[in-house]
């Protein structure tokens, strides 16, 4: 990409996409195309293939998602895969209509089996059943891969689909009904913290993930962006994972948490570990430089200057 690149990052108020437009204007890149949900409703295919033809970015991040935690994805399985199907294509097929020369797709690494080998490689897709607890949303990404590679092989464009680890960081959603594991986690603490009340958490604990901080992942898909001729599939990841109940004590200690956990086992772990092969991104000369703990620092910081 050229500094001067028409870019265009699709959801760019959501986690991805606003730590994409920082990274991106910290490199220099000036040209970066943003679009409210005002002006364009990305569900609607007719609006989106206009406001794409009026504009006709170069490069493209598709960042826009309905997303959501195991208890989200459980209690609203039409909407999501619904909602991001109609996002995906309809900006997809725009993107080819109007020669975009790279589009990078944000996926997710629960597209893999449920009993996946570990570490998880890119060429375990489709190998086995996915997790019931979110396979309406696993679904939805495994049709923009897809599509993705269908338009490469028809239409010979050039889309590039990431499949990041379990995100986290400034600027995501802390609403315990919607949110992912680690942003619960720090709203739960931080509010027994202020009540004096014990914590309860759902599942075992014993289940292990991997946490990628949300501004590594920015410089990873622009990587991909920039490369020639990536892989079309790409894991992102640190290449380590921790317990949920190790999680846990780190997140306690970062909000001077100091009272009981307690583990709801009658609800639902999800998958027993979810850790990615990262070899290709690293082979592409990336690799994640903020640790957990520093990551979980950073974003507590945050959610207390703007969640409270």
């Amino acid at each position: 990409m050229n500094k001067t690149s028409k870019i265009f990052v699709a959801g760019h108020r959501g986690l991805v996409g606003s730590a994409l437009i920082r990274a991106l204007k910290s490199q220099g890149y000036s040209n970066l195309l943003t679009v409210p949900k005002t002006e364009v409703d990305l569900e609607v295919r007719d609006a989106v293939l206009k406001m794409m033809q009026k504009h006709r970015p170069k490069y493209l991040f598709l960042a826009a998602a309905k997303v959501g935690g195991i208890h989200a994805n459980n209690k609203f399985p039409v909407e999501f895969l619904i909602k991001n199907i109609r996002i995906q294509n309809n900006i997809i097929e725009a993107a080819a209509t109007c020669g975009v020369k790279r589009l990078v797709f944000l996926g997710s690494s629960c597209i893999y089996p449920k009993h996946c080998p570990q570490p998880m490689q890119e060429e375990h897709l489709l190998t086995g059943p996915l997790e019931p607890t979110n396979s309406a949303y696993a679904l939805a990404k495994i049709a923009g891969i897809e599509l993705c590679r269908a338009y490469n092989r028809e239409y010979n464009t050039d889309f590039v689909s990431a499949m990041p680890t379990n995100l986290y960081g400034p600027g995501d959603n802390f609403d315990l009904e919607t949110s992912h594991v680690l942003p619960a986690l720090i709203r739960k603490f931080h509010e027994a913290v202020l009540a004096n009340t014990p914590v309860t958490l759902w599942g075992s604990g014993e289940p292990h993930r991997e946490f990628l901080y949300i501004d590594d992942l920015a410089e990873a898909l622009i990587t991909l962006a920039n490369y020639e001729n990536p892989p079309d599939l790409v894991n992102i990841g640190v290449g380590v994972d921790i317990s949920i109940s190790d999680l846990a004590i780190l997140v306690a200690d970062t909000t001077g948490y100091r009272g009981e956990i307690l583990w709801d086992k009658s609800k639902p772990d999800g998958t027993s570990r979810k850790l990615l092969d990262i070899s290709k991104i690293r082979g592409l000369g990336w690799k994640s430089n903020t640790d957990l703990k520093t990551g979980l620092q950073r974003t507590y910081k945050w959610y207390k200057q703007n969640e409270l």
